[in-house]
């Protein structure tokens, strides 16, 4: 049997506060085991887990498109490379309009993107009239992309 790690040591593998972990694991993206005395115990693969969830969130993805990617691995075993692959394929278009949308944005923040704020000088160019505010709320050049 493999040693199994405390959510102490799962803290501080991970960088994560243990009410974070508690969290993760209230929301099945990880699983423990309970010792006799009630104490939580984790398989080292949660180390793995934990790692993905985290960069999925840093490159923009919502804890909801997680959870349902995460529930199509296997819970009796580590997840192995093509599960990985097969649960991160469908994501690739997601990251590729993220990607444009970040291009756009290091493009026009010098520029109006069309928030209605009509603050910047070039507004009145621009963004005439706010007549951006007519295509909806928001930063409309790059939602519209």
């Amino acid at each position: 049997m493999q040693a199994m790690l405390s959510i102490g040591e799962v803290a501080e593998r991970t960088g994560l506060a243990t009410s974070a972990i508690r969290f993760y694991e209230r929301e099945g993206l990880i699983q423990s085991a309970r010792t006799s005395g009630g104490q939580r115990r984790f398989r080292r693969e949660v180390l793995r887990r934990i790692a993905f969830v985290r960069v999925a969130q840093r490159v923009g993805l919502s804890l909801e498109e997680i959870i349902e990617a995460m529930a199509n691995l296997p819970v009796d075993r580590a997840p192995s490379r093509q599960d990985w692959q097969r649960i991160t394929r469908g994501w690739q278009q997601r990251l590729d309009e993220r990607l444009a949308m970040l291009e756009a944005l290091r493009g026009g923040l010098t520029n109006c993107i069309g928030c209605g704020c009509l603050s910047l000088r070039t507004c009145a160019l621009a963004n005439p009239e706010d007549w951006a505010s007519t295509l909806g709320p928001g930063p409309r050049y790059l939602i519209e992309g």
